[in-house]
């Protein structure tokens, strides 16, 4: 029969799930009733479901329909042994070496978004039995490895899942969605962990996967997610640095899985940008990496719950005794060939060790690293974040009065740092409707066009999205409609304003700056490959950089534009400087929304 092995994080015993399993083909289609728990292991090819790109593996959607739980101690699940033969990764190192560089230099480098995460699997062969060694690697995770969001055992019948993952990804109780973003790997003993926390790139990593998870949660949070952190994460192998996000949401959990495919630590940013990154680059299915478990239930007042970590550190076993460990590296603009090599060994070891591919060594057990000068490292990473997305405050804190009930219509150019802005947006008072600019032919009806950030060559005479866009901003100029462009948005603005265009020649991906923005000097962070740079006046004005001439915002009559992204969890001081724009914009607006 079916069954499903789970420890979670502080328990004291691991829960036994039996039942009967389903393959249905889609979210939507997984049941959901009363008193029938359900666990859903989802592979990555769902992530078609959001009209991304995948590489189609035919790796099934699964369902055990939880007839009978109960639990059992841990003593319950010794490590046993298990033997594996004819070891080694699909791609060798130089290979990787050389997808890494093509993605630094073809995709980061030339604007497709911040960061990607590619992937090379471990394989072997598996002696015996297969079940059996799944269950003795299952006691040897329990035994060796520390904390861990979930360890699992999971034989649908037609595969065995079994692994330690550290990362939830979702998760909903009692109305609270949750989100868990990790990111940095440092592995336990290797050097000084105090040089890691100061690492600019590590750093730099944190913070984009948890505007992009910020992003997540602004689409299935009603008010967005609160940041909490920075926390360590010690594991018995590997050290990360983690968020929490937390937001009230009442949507089905299916939804909540739905929007959330998947994090961005294990896919990159932005996250349709990076499915199709992925898609060119790895040129084969993922299976089930990057996807997701999910335990399905009600609570007791009948409410929808849901658990979902990310399957990472996680070994496929099939009937046939092939074994599968996937794992990837976050590539970013500091990366290196050499570096993110080394990141897949690192990852991988956990998982190895425990199945016996590589010398297991038990480690310290977590908490000793947590000394002083480490939560200083750890506190100091907030000092200049946005408090927008750490802070509460009484509904209505915000609201500019005239912003007060105004319209604006967002257009998405394929990057849901929308969602965050549409947050921000309605804090000050606006009423929001975001679109995609695909379902934006002809300027909609509002008293502010806000035009969103995307990836791409802004250039690109052949691109339809930035036709597109061209065409809608040159109309809102021509007809006076107010606007406000952000990143992609500013671009394309200043090029009707007349502006050149320049690729950078180091990308600003997920980089915070104090520049000076007309008169006040602000901290800003910023996602992007090009910039206008400062040419002949015209009817503007410009906030110029001063070392390398490009414009970091403009404004002029009726329009105004930032490079940076003002809804970034970097932009420390993002909601002051819309505060400043924003309304000069509408001073002469007579809104159908105000006056009836």
């Amino acid at each position: 029969m079916p069954f499903a092995l789970l420890h979670r994080d502080g328990a004291d015993h691991v829960e036994v799930l039996t039942g009967d399993v389903v393959a249905v083909a889609t979210l939507d289609d997984i049941p959901l009733d009363p008193g029938t728990p359900v666990l859903a292991v989802i592979p990555y090819r769902q992530i078609a479901e959001r009209g991304f790109d995948c590489v189609d593996d035919g790796a099934p959607l699964e369902c055990l329909l939880v007839r009978s739980a109960s639990r059992e101690p841990l003593s319950a699940f010794p490590p046993g042994e298990l033997t594996l033969r004819d070891g080694g990764f699909d791609m060798s190192d130089d290979e990787y070496g050389r997808v890494v560089e093509d993605v630094l230099r073809d995709e980061i480098g030339h604007g497709a978004g911040a960061n990607f995460v590619i992937h090379r699997v471990y394989q072997a062969v598996v002696e015996g039995d297969p079940l059996a060694a799944a269950r003795a690697a299952f006691g040897r995770l329990l035994a060796g490895e520390q904390g861990t969001y979930w360890t699992f055992l999971v034989d649908t019948g037609n595969r065995i899942l079994v692994g330690a993952t550290p990362e939830r990804h979702v998760s909903v109780q009692d109305g609270i969605t949750m989100m868990n973003p990790i990111s940095g790997t440092f592995r336990n003993g290797s050097g000084s962990l105090v040089d890691f926390l100061r690492d600019p790139k590590e750093i730099e990593e944190l913070y984009m996967v948890l505007d992009e998870e910020l992003k997540m949660m602004a689409t299935v949070a009603e008010h967005g997610g609160q940041v909490a952190g920075p926390y360590l994460k010690e594991m018995a192998h590997l050290t990360h640095t983690e968020y929490l996000l937390a937001g009230q949401g009442s949507r089905d959990v299916r939804e909540v899985l739905r929007e959330t495919m998947f994090a961005p630590t294990v896919t990159g940013s932005p996250i349709e940008n990076a499915c199709r990154v992925i898609t060119r680059h790895e040129r084969r299915g993922r299976r089930y990496y990057a996807g997701v478990l999910a335990l399905l239930d009600h609570d007791a007042d009948s409410r929808q719950t849901l658990d979902a970590p990310i399957l990472i550190r996680t070994a496929e076993i099939t009937p046939d005794r092939r074994l599968r460990v996937p794992v990837g590296a976050t590539l970013v603009r500091h990366s290196t060939a050499a570096g993110e090599v080394a990141e897949t060994h690192t990852k991988a070891a956990g998982v190895l060790s425990a199945l016996g591919a590589v010398p297991s060594t038990r480690l310290p057990v977590r908490g000793t690293a947590l000394t002083p000068e480490v939560q200083s490292l750890l506190a100091a990473r907030n000092d200049d974040l946005a408090r927008f997305w750490l802070d509460s405050r009484a509904p209505g804190a915000l609201t500019v009065p005239a912003l007060d009930g105004r319209r604006a219509v967002i257009i998405d150019a394929e990057d849901t740092f929308t969602a965050m802005l549409a947050h921000q947006l309605k804090a000050l008072g606006l009423v929001v409707t975001t679109l995609p600019w695909t379902a934006v032919p002809t300027l909609p009806e509002a008293d502010l066009l806000v035009f969103g950030p995307g990836p791409g060559d802004p250039s690109d005479p052949g691109d339809p999205k930035m036709a597109r866009l061209r065409t809608l901003v040159g109309a809102a100029l021509d007809a006076g409609r107010p606007l406000f462009a952000v990143c992609l948005g500013q671009q394309i603005l200043a090029t009707r304003l007349g502006l050149t265009l320049i690729r950078r020649d180091s990308p600003y991906q997920g980089l915070a700056r104090d520049v000076e923005l007309f008169g006040t000097v602000r901290r800003v962070g910023f996602y992007s490959s090009f910039s206008a740079v400062a040419g002949l006046p015209g009817p503007f004005e410009a906030a110029v950089d001063p070392v390398d001439g490009t414009v970091h915002a403009l404004r002029g009559t009726g329009f105004a534009g930032v490079q940076f992204h003002p809804e970034s969890v970097l932009s420390r001081d993002g909601v002051d400087v819309l505060r400043e724009l924003l309304p000069p914009l509408l001073s002469g607006v007579v809104s159908p929304a105000i006056s009836g």
